[in-house]
């Protein structure tokens, strides 16, 4: 074996002894130190050069950085996810010619759409649609996210916080986590501007919360001018709050004079 390749090699193991113990800090670490070795192979992106040992780096550069993008996952880095995927993503649309497919390819495809959907980035989400082949669109963990997109487009908010109990793979529990928080603020602001209060076991249902606890410790922790009292949460002083920061009158009376001066100009 190539002694560039060899000593790459052993460091990765390295990296991966540390990341099975969940050492995140050591992992980073030496996920660093290997971004620098991959730096001295010829093969990988954006050069491509033919090497006697080409297959060899690819794959190897294709393995760190799929366990880069799980380590960002892991240390709930969205940042990072975002870089080590654009640095993978070559090696799943650029060689397929040289190396066979990587087991990973489908889940991490999946996660990416996943994560742009989290990000509200929807257009962004359809582009990384269009890249990908019809036989890729069947696959379950891509599927997932598709369908997932169309439930939030169409607002069945019902059946995106359900989904988070069968996903396809562990780790997108993270971003199902995120996108559940999102769906259940979107709730909560139209339950405020419709209702003055609701019944904890009626806010539980709709926020879709096992327990009455859980239905608590949201609130306090994301919505603390809710009222909570008799069984009840009261949406009313976060209402007056609002109307409080939006002088209402104030700006209809200004554009109704904005639309006579206009009257007078025409």
């Amino acid at each position: 074996m190539d002694s560039k390749i060899a000593q790459t090699q052993a460091l990765f193991e390295k990296f991966k002894g540390a990341y099975a113990k969940k050492d995140f800090e050591t992992s980073c670490t030496l996920l660093s130190q290997l971004k620098v070795k991959l730096t001295e192979f010829q093969s990988l992106p954006p050069l491509f050069r033919q090497t006697s040992t080409a297959v060899a780096e690819l794959q190897l550069a294709r393995s760190i950085f799929e366990h880069a993008v799980v380590l960002s996952i892991m240390t709930e880095d969205q940042e990072a996810f975002e870089r080590h995927f654009l640095q993978l993503k070559p090696y799943y649309s650029d060689t397929r010619s040289v190396i066979p497919p990587s087991a990973e390819e489908y889940p991490i495809l999946g996660l990416n759409l996943l994560r742009l959907l989290v990000q509200n980035r929807i257009a962004e989400f359809h582009t990384e649609l269009e890249l990908l082949s019809p036989a890729t669109l069947e696959n379950p963990c891509i599927k997932y996210a598709v369908e997932l997109e169309q439930s939030f487009m169409e607002g069945a908010y019902n059946r995106v916080l359900s989904a988070r109990q069968s996903v396809p793979h562990e780790t997108y529990e993270y971003f199902m986590d995120l996108l559940a928080k999102t769906v259940r603020d979107e709730i909560a602001g139209c339950s405020e501007k419709v209702y003055d209060y609701l019944s904890l076991s009626d806010a539980k249902k709709m926020l879709m919360f096992s327990t009455d606890q859980e239905l608590l410790t949201y609130a306090e922790e994301e919505h603390p001018d809710w009222e909570i009292s008799k069984g009840c949460i009261y949406f009313q002083r976060a209402k007056e709050t609002v109307h409080r920061e939006i002088p209402s009158l104030p700006l209809i009376n200004q554009t109704l004079g904005y639309a006579r001066e206009l009257e007078r100009i025409v």
